[in-house]
């Protein structure tokens, strides 16, 4: 999810939480850590008070943001599918 927001543009920590309702902020911050570390994001600090911290994709973060837009667009067009998929996990709990 992160990175899908991310390909839209560069986002501060604050947008990404509220874009995200139910993560917690510790949460957030390891997911966007673990991102950093793998070569998906970029976090750029901004040298103001108080301090501004923005991330955006890197090169390799788009390169792996593709196949995801693939698989959204899938599910948009087989709604009647994911439904019946979802009815039949209900049936099942």
């Amino acid at each position: 999810m992160i990175l899908y927001l991310l390909s839209q543009n560069p986002l501060r920590t604050g947008e990404l939480q509220r874009c995200m309702p139910g993560i917690s902020k510790k949460m957030l911050i390891q997911s966007l850590k673990e991102l950093e570390s793998y070569g998906l994001i970029n976090r750029k600090v901004y040298e103001v008070i108080p301090p501004h911290v923005s991330y955006s994709l890197t090169d390799i973060g788009k390169k792996v943001v593709e196949p995801l837009f693939m698989l959204y667009e899938w599910a948009d067009q087989n709604e009647e599918i994911l439904d019946t998929i979802e009815k039949n996990m209900q049936k099942t709990k």
